[in-house]
């Protein structure tokens, strides 16, 4: 039995030796890689973690002391640490979660998994452990250096140092370039003085001497004022010299660090010195993403930041190739784009490669600006270019979207700024769980006056709509597509005069009109299935794509007008979704035909596959199908229009046939 099959919770760290904390970090690496390669899953930040996180429970006392992870995609050490073993399903249906989740273990709080809120969540918990009596009790917030870039890090940062008696640790895990690396035998030495400088920097009894001191010289005339502010410049002078603190200390914040972040005593060191000052205090930890696992450090560009099912040994991605991607053609096209128009740039929120942006960034340097996780400030400062003279395309994850819809409101669209955000991972995305599901966008933008929504259901409908959206230059444009591959090609039978391509009439030629499908982007396929079905039970159907679903096209309006039921398949929430902005429309117009929105419920959506979640929502061809023959018969509301000469059903009764 290896070492990590006895640990069992936090606390059965304390009772292992130096020697079997190493063999443990050792055994830890090595069941990551050999389960994560299985499974896929975020491995490179895990494996640059490890000693960081037995250092942090074998100082700290979880789960009586808080551990909040920023993100939460490198807390796959820290559910091993507490009980997780069995990774056999993760991020699975069933399976345990890929970011941390208070159903598997109270060890875990903050599920959410979006970038620079642990800092708050910090904030927030050691407050209430003051107001409750509980102060004793430590909040450790474990944030990598990327999520400082975003802006809520730096409010709750502000927020924390005020208040010099709450037990708040901030471990900065800096796993990027942001300081270049020291080396050489001086810088070396300046290192082993560190933990003893660190230690009596945070003793109480220094914090008493140096507030008496400077008391004394402040109250002590133009003389002891003029020592005072000399001693002071020169002491952060050197303290600015000797590490990057300067930041934080000018808040009020004590800095410990930087500090070797796989080197397990010295982090211990640096959380102990931390635990005893009593006060906020940062840790700055040096860590590499992939650490101890050479295909990984040699993966130049994110160093398996994020993995599919891989070989171990080598690193590389098991099985043949798949699809093309609906990210891929994106990247092809907006480089394209950008090739013909010096005018249009691109924005990114330290994704370049995850949304596309990576081949106009080759091609174009200068126009293709990495914001940092700041979706707020991404969409704000795209107000101005436009302002400006450009066309930024801002591309985000659909579900990042959220934090930044007050700037998309009152920033680009009050202002009516030929603005382009390019939605990646919309609708239900599968194994990564209910925070980023890409579900709440259509919903969200459809109180934004003024703001074009496009939603392709294939490849070239992607290329099409992403170029009407660039040449859109006094509005919002929204263009959304799915995660993963994108399916076949599903061409028009005819494109209406407003842009709404008809998919199919069945029975071919038919002059009855009992269903209108609208099918929003990639649902496509299931509306088609949809189709197929009803036609074999009789029910004629007409299948439509409006390409773009805002503004609602007139035709559909109209089609609406001549058919007995519609119904409206999206993948985003149905509360205020495309079909019930279709049903306002409808209403507007006079036209009283039934309208059924099929799409997600509104709830939180755990991880499985995309195939399995819609499944389990009842977003399938037979439900959808069993569903509408039910309306058409009179037996489920909406009731469909009836025929001429039928009664209007009411609920529970049955039409004459």
């Amino acid at each position: 039995m290896g070492i990590l099959e006895t640990i069992r919770n936090p606390q059965d760290l304390n009772e292992l030796s130096e020697d079997q904390l190493k063999q443990l970090a050792s055994e830890v690496r090595d069941f990551l890689i050999t389960n994560v390669s299985q499974t896929g899953g975020h491995l490179g930040p895990n494996l640059g973690v490890v000693e960081l996180t037995l250092a942090v429970h074998r100082i700290f006392d979880s789960p009586r002391d808080s551990i909040v992870f920023d993100t939460g995609h490198q807390s796959y050490v820290h559910k091993l640490l507490t009980g997780r073993q069995d990774f056999s399903t993760l991020r699975q249906e069933g399976g345990i979660s890929g970011y941390p989740s208070r159903a598997e273990s109270e060890h875990d709080i903050v599920e959410s998994s979006h970038a620079s809120s642990s800092l708050s969540w910090a904030d927030g918990i050691s407050r209430a452990r003051q107001l409750t009596g509980e102060g004793d009790r430590y909040v450790v917030a474990v944030v990598g250096d990327g999520a400082l870039t975003g802006g809520m890090a730096w409010e709750a940062i502000n927020n924390i140092a005020a208040d010099k008696k709450r037990r708040v640790v901030i471990v900065v895990n800096d796993n990027g370039r942001s300081y270049a690396p020291t080396v050489g035998g001086f810088a070396a030495y300046l290192a082993s003085l560190r933990p003893t400088i660190d230690s009596f920097r945070t003793a109480p009894a220094y914090e008493v001497a140096l507030e008496w001191w400077k008391k004394k010289l402040q109250n002590g005339g133009p003389a002891g004022q003029f020592t005072y502010k000399s001693l002071h410049a020169m002491k952060k002078g050197i303290k600015d010299w000797w590490a990057p603190q300067g930041m934080f200390e000018d808040l009020g914040m004590k800095y410990i660090g930087p500090v070797d972040g796989h080197n397990l005593q010295a982090m211990e060191h640096a959380l102990s010195t931390a635990r005893h000052y009593g006060g906020p205090v940062i840790v700055h930890a040096m860590t590499e993403k992939g650490h101890g696992y050479a295909p990984a450090r040699a993966h130049e560009a994110d160093q398996f930041h994020a993995v599919g099912i891989i070989d171990p040994e080598t690193g590389e991605p098991t099985g043949a190739a798949g699809a093309q991607s609906w990210t891929s053609v994106f990247a092809d096209e907006i480089a394209a784009i950008a090739d013909e128009r010096k005018d249009v740039v691109g924005i990114t929120g330290a994704m370049l490669i995850p949304v596309g942006l990576h081949k106009f960034a080759a091609r174009h340097p200068d126009r293709v600006i990495d914001v940092g996780i700041a979706e707020q400030h991404a969409l704000t400062s795209a107000a101005g270019m436009a302002f400006g003279g450009l066309h930024p395309v801002v591309a985000v994850y659909a579900t990042f979207l959220n934090r930044a819809f007050d700037q998309l409101l009152m920033d680009v669209a009050l202002h009516k700024a030929g603005v382009t955000i390019v939605l990646d991972r919309a609708g239900v995305t599968g194994p990564d769980g209910a925070s980023h599901h890409g579900m709440w966008d259509m919903s969200m933008v459809q109180i934004v006056p003024g703001l074009h929504l496009a939603a392709p259901r294939d490849a070239s409908r992607l290329r099409e709509e992403l170029r009407e959206a660039v040449a859109i230059g006094d509005a919002p444009t929204v263009v959304r597509f799915s995660k993963g591959s994108v399916g076949a090609e599903v061409e028009a039978l005819e494109r209406l005069s407003d842009g709404v391509d008809v998919l199919a009439r069945r029975p071919s030629g038919s002059t009855e009109n009992d269903v209108l499908i609208v099918s929003v982007g990639a649902m496509s396929e299931l509306a088609l299935d949809v189709s197929n079905r009803l036609g074999a039970q009789g029910i004629s159907t007409t299948v439509v794509d409006p390409r773009w679903v805002l503004p609602v096209p007139r035709s559909i309006i109209a089609l609406a007008s001549h058919h007995r039921l519609v119904i409206c398949i999206e993948d985003g929430v149905r509360a205020g979704g495309v079909g019930s902005r279709i049903r306002q429309e409808m209403r507007a117009a006079g036209v009283d035909t039934a309208l059924n929105e099929v799409g997600l419920p509104v709830e939180f959506l755990d991880h499985g596959t995309r195939a399995q979640i819609l499944d389990r929502v009842g977003l399938t061809a037979q439900q959808i199908t069993h569903d509408v023959v039910a309306q058409v018969l009179g037996t489920k509301v909406p009731f469909a229009r009836p025929l001429p000469g039928q009664q209007h059903p009411t609920t529970g009764s049955l039409p004459i046939l």
